[in-house]
């Protein structure tokens, strides 16, 4: 997919931004409205045109950080939106653009006992609800293998897709329902989102499991007031806005609500709440800095604490910052406590998004949401990598951010052009999704039988510029792993 076009004003035409967001209106006869902000800088490759990812700036240098690849979802005002593997360096590993804006939470999970890529596309609301759309798995191929969608005729949302083990889809939802408002300032024939969790069999689709956050959840529970503009049938009030889900250690679930500031354990037995952490309601006191608000991503760990990504922002005072925190949650004494909390410097304040994976190796890798970038620190909280989306893309977003071993394996071919400038003869040459290459032969002859090496050159980040000097009437680049084997063979066009 190229560039998306970018549509400056006309008499009584609206204005798009690359990713279709609303600009404007232009209209003849009055002073001419403001030009729209130039796009986002992405990258260019020659033999790639096709392909434009947002430029990504590494702050800070992996030293002594995890093995594998940053998963990213870049999104917003993208030229190009869609899934996207680097390395350590920034540099573009895989990159497929997609034709919406929508797409989020973008891993490594298994499926049938094999590691594929997921993530969640469709449609998404301006209040970061999904409006329309299904979750994606693919193969280490990078072919389509699944869409899944959520049963009983809901919609499954953007927040969150986890695959458990018997090939289970755990994911969250919202459904609209008529609701009396008035007492909290809205509409009383007005009309709320309810937030749901589902599991069900992705082999058959059958259902598994379902709950509903009302009315086990009241609406004098949300700390967001009914907006002026919400609480209709086009805009409903979103009261409590799931934004993810996981399993406990004891089978139930733990689930996370944003505008509530709280964390929900729920049996999965009775359908019942066991506990409330923070909110109006909470079964918890706080010790010293433990206490969140407006959290994304909560989840069990091994040793029993609980993790979350604190955004903290919703009503911002001065020297509050966004947080990734583990805390230990005592059910005896009813009391969580800080174990630790990982922040950025500069400090970082995220209104939405955000995610903190806390990695088998002690290291925590944190998602800043809103906020363009990705750190991995140490247990102790030494910064071991740190990234964002180019300085000068402050419009570019990634939902989560991940860090995962990988190994692709693409069908399609590498892609390898010819270019002339002046005297020089250049071969550029790429394979989107390749992560065994470790170098390129340049292969020249009078025709496709009578080849030998003219060329050779390390891979370096996503393409390749390798300079041959010798004639060939045909050439063609073979890609070598780092034993030499051939892994691919392809024209250069």
């Amino acid at each position: 997919m190229g560039r998306r076009k970018r549509i400056l004003v006309v008499a009584g035409t609206a204005l798009l931004g690359a990713s279709g967001v609303w600009l404007g209106v232009g209209t003849t006869g009055r002073a001419a409205d403001p030009p729209p902000p130039p796009p986002p800088p992405v990258q260019h490759f020659k033999s790639r045109p096709d392909l434009q990812p947002p430029t990504v700036s590494i702050q800070h240098s992996a030293r002594g950080a995890t093995k594998g690849y940053v998963f990213l979802a870049p999104k917003r005002e993208a030229v190009q939106p869609g899934p996207m593997i680097i390395d350590d360096r920034g540099q573009v590993v895989w990159f497929d653009p997609l034709p919406t804006s929508g797409v989020t939470d973008f891993k490594v999970q298994r499926y049938h006992g094999k590691p594929v890529l997921t993530w969640w596309q469709g449609t998404v609301s301006m209040r970061g609800v999904g409006l329309a759309g299904g979750y994606h798995i693919l193969d280490s191929s990078y072919r389509l293998l699944k869409i899944v969608r959520s049963g009983h005729g809901l919609t499954g949302d953007i927040h969150e897709f986890r695959i458990l083990p018997g090939d289970i889809a755990l994911m969250t939802i919202y459904r609209k329902l008529p609701a009396d408002l008035s007492e909290l300032g809205g509409p009383s024939e007005g009309f709320v989102l309810e937030g749901i969790v589902q599991e069900l069999s992705i082999p058959t689709g059958r259902v598994l499991f379902e709950w509903h956050s009302l009315p086990e959840v009241s609406l004098s529970e949300s700390l967001l007031p009914v907006p002026e503009d919400e609480g209709t049938s086009k805009n409903p009030y979103d009261y409590f806005h799931i934004n993810s889900a996981d399993v406990d250690s004891d089978g139930n679930v733990l689930i996370s609500a944003r505008h509530t500031s709280a964390v929900y354990k729920l049996s999965r037995r009775t359908r019942k709440i066991i506990w409330r952490l923070g909110g109006k309601k909470s079964n918890f006191t706080f010790g010293p800095a433990a206490k969140f608000s407006w959290q994304h991503d909560v989840h069990r760990r091994p040793d029993g604490t609980i993790t979350l990504f604190d955004n903290a922002a919703q009503e911002p005072t001065k020297g509050v910052q966004s947080r990734a925190l583990r805390l230990r949650v005592n059910t005896s004494t009813h009391r969580a406590t800080l174990v630790r909390a990982y922040r950025h410097r500069p400090a970082l304040l995220s209104p939405s998004q955000g995610n903190a994976q806390f990695l088998a190796n002690g290291n925590v890798f944190v998602g800043w949401g809103q906020n363009a970038y990705f750190t991995e620190y140490s247990a102790a909280g030494r910064v071991l990598l740190d990234g964002k989306f180019g300085n000068a893309a402050p419009n570019i977003d990634s939902y989560r951010a991940f860090r995962f071993p990988w190994v692709g394996t693409p069908t399609r071919k590498p892609e390898a052009v010819l270019k002339r400038p002046g005297d020089t003869r250049t071969v550029y040459v790429s394979w989107n999704g390749a992560t065994q290459v470790a170098r390129w032969v340049v292969l020249g002859g009078a025709d496709a039988a009578q080849l030998r090496v003219v060329a050779t050159a390390a891979k370096r980040g996503f393409e390749t510029a390798i300079p041959v000097h010798a004639p060939a009437a045909k050439l063609f680049v073979q890609a070598l792993d780092a034993d030499g084997g051939v892994l691919a063979r392809a024209s250069v066009h």
